[in-house]
C-alpha cells in the first residue's frame, strides 16, 4: 500500500469512529449555577426516557490548588428535550470546579467539568 492510501484509510477510520462515538452521547450538561440551596444544571437529552442520578464532585480552588470538598447526588428522570436538574447542597463563597456525572444502571454515561464562582 502506498503512503497516500494508508493516510486515507487512517483519516477515514478516525472520521467514522468520531461520528459513531458522537451518536452515543444522548445527554449533555449545560453551565451550572449555584443558588442558596443547591446547584441548577441544564440538561439536554435526545435519547429515550430513562432514569438515573447526577453525581457532582465539588473541588474548591484556592491558591492554585483544588481540594475535594463535597459530593452531591440527585435523582434524574430524563425525558427528550431540555430540562433543569436541581442538585441540593451548600457551598461557601469561593471558586469551584465541578465534576458532573450521569450514572445509569451503575455506569457513568455522561461526564462534564464546569467552573463556578459562588459569591
Amino acid at each position: 500500500m502506498s503512503t497516500r492510501t494508508n493516510v486515507f484509510l487512517i483519516v477515514s477510520g478516525l472520521v467514522f469512529f468520531s461520528l459513531f462515538s458522537a451518536a452515543c452521547v444522548s445527554t449533555t450538561f449545560g453551565e451550572a449555577a449555584y443558588s442558596g440551596g443547591g446547584l441548577t444544571l441544564p440538561v439536554s437529552h435526545t435519547g429515550e426516557p430513562s432514569e438515573g442520578y447526577v453525581q457532582v464532585t465539588v473541588y474548591e480552588i484556592k491558591n492554585n490548588l483544588q481540594v475535594e470538598t463535597d459530593v452531591f447526588y440527585a435523582p434524574l428522570a430524563l425525558q427528550q428535550g431540555d430540562t433543569t436538574a436541581f442538585i441540593p447542597g451548600s457551598l461557601e463563597p469561593g471558586q469551584y470546579k465541578l465534576y458532573i456525572y450521569l450514572i445509569q444502571n451503575g455506569e457513568r454515561k455522561t461526564a462534564a467539568i464546569r467552573d463556578i464562582v459562588v459569591n
